[in-house]
């Protein structure tokens, strides 16, 4: 076999060390371990940037991010090619951009009082709101405890005078009935999965929210009718009067017995009821229907900005900030103060429930039959009688009736 034969030893050999040759003479003795990028070269006289120092740690296959000698630039350009301070302090705000989506809200990148909301909601109303409720009915039970019911003086008389007519008292039990409901159906939502989900279990659970939900929706649009109903019934009877303070001085009569308070159709006590209602039954209307058709008013914003044009900072006094709202902010804000208002009109019924059942004798009958009794009327409120007893033309029978024991 020839010694020059392609695939002999001897020649391959001879082959692979002439190739080593002429690549070390073609590109220096750098080539022969690294080929170069491009065989086009920039002039030795032009000018090339200055590398920098290196830095702790860095390794010269992979640069630290250093910071950009250009202000505003982001260092390393890997998030863009800048960096707009003021642009992230307005989405941080809850500022709402522009947005081509049919949903708004969605302009709304970060909602920083989201999270406040929901320790106010989840915690705070809560907690304050069982308080109110169990302390009204500690009060209520060292009340009866102590003064026990409140019972006719005299007795009975046998004879009745007409307190409310029919048409009253449906509007009263209308707005009653609904409001109770709406109680129900409006603690499932806040402590039922507290109290009620671990009791009943989470299948029959799901079934009582979910039709409590649609009751507490449209039996609302009761509750507005029939608080509207008993506003134009009764408001020029809860007007406040003179006769009013001496009420409370006296604490209407109960407190002391035999101390007689006057009083017309509705005592100091029974007006101040009918205020807290109607003004809390409104507030919690509005802020119902803004939750029923959301993000559709400004509530919160028209207040505050009215309170301002007043010269009042009224949002610094529940540490919102200045108006106008986003409307996500608006529902928020709108969620828990229906939460607060209704807490604070169950906690107010709770005593007017006891007063007018367990708590005074014969103060049922007059939302009952809507006659009460003539002895009854004249000692809670004797100025409403003799008013009575004028449009008839003669004063009612007296009957002494027997005297009532005492306990």
């Amino acid at each position: 076999m020839s010694m020059f034969q392609w695939g002999s030893r001897p020649f391959g050999a001879f082959a692979l060390a002439l190739t080593m040759i002429v690549s070390t003479l073609a590109w220096g003795p750098a080539g022969a371990q690294e080929q170069a990028p491009s065989s086009v070269r920039p002039p030795a006289s032009a000018e090339q940037p200055a590398t920098p120092p290196s830095l702790p740690g860095e390794r010269p296959d992979r640069p630290l991010l250093r910071e950009s000698p250009v202000e505003g630039q982001v260092p390393g350009n890997t998030l863009g090619g800048s960096s707009d301070a003021e642009l992230w302090r307005d989405i941080r705000a809850g500022r709402q951009g522009t947005v081509a989506s049919p949903d708004q809200l969605s302009g709304v990148l970060i909602q920083s009082e989201g999270q406040t909301w929901r320790e106010v909601h989840m915690q705070t109303v809560p907690l304050y709101g069982a308080w109110a409720m169990l302390g009204m009915i500690v009060l209520l039970a060292l009340v009866f405890a102590i003064i026990g019911r409140v019972r006719i003086e005299h007795g009975r008389a046998g004879v009745t005078i007409t307190r409310f007519p029919m048409l009253q008292r449906a509007g009263h039990w209308l707005t009653a009935v609904s409001f109770i409901i709406l109680a129900l159906t409006g603690l499932n939502i806040l402590y039922g999965r507290g109290v009620v989900l671990p009791v009943i279990g989470p299948e029959a659970f799901s079934a009582i929210t979910l039709w409590g939900k649609y009751l507490h929706n449209y039996v609302a649009f009761a509750f507005m009718a029939g608080l509207i109903f008993i506003f134009v019934a009764w408001v020029a009877h809860n007007i406040p009067r003179w006769v009013d303070l001496v009420w409370l001085a006296k604490g209407g009569g109960i407190i002391v017995k035999g101390v007689h308070a006057p009083a017309y159709k509705f005592n100091a006590g029974q007006k101040i009821i009918f205020w807290l209602t109607i003004l809390g039954g409104l507030s919690i209307s509005l802020s119902g229907w803004a939750l029923l058709f959301p993000f559709t008013t400004e509530f919160f914003t028209a207040t505050m900005e009215g309170f301002q044009a007043i010269g009042l900072n009224a949002h610094e006094w529940f540490g919102l900030p200045p108006p106008p709202y986003t409307p996500i902010l608006e529902q928020q804000l709108n969620q828990v103060w229906h939460a607060i208002v209704a807490l604070f009109l169950v906690t107010l019924i709770i005593a007017h429930i006891y007063i007018g059942t367990v708590g005074m004798e014969g103060a049922f009958e007059a939302m009952g039959s809507g006659e009460v009794d003539l002895n009854w009327a004249r000692e809670h409120h004797d100025h409403w009688v003799a008013d009575e007893e004028r449009k008839l033309g003669k004063a009612a029978e007296p009957v002494a009736g027997r005297p009532q024991p005492a306990e």
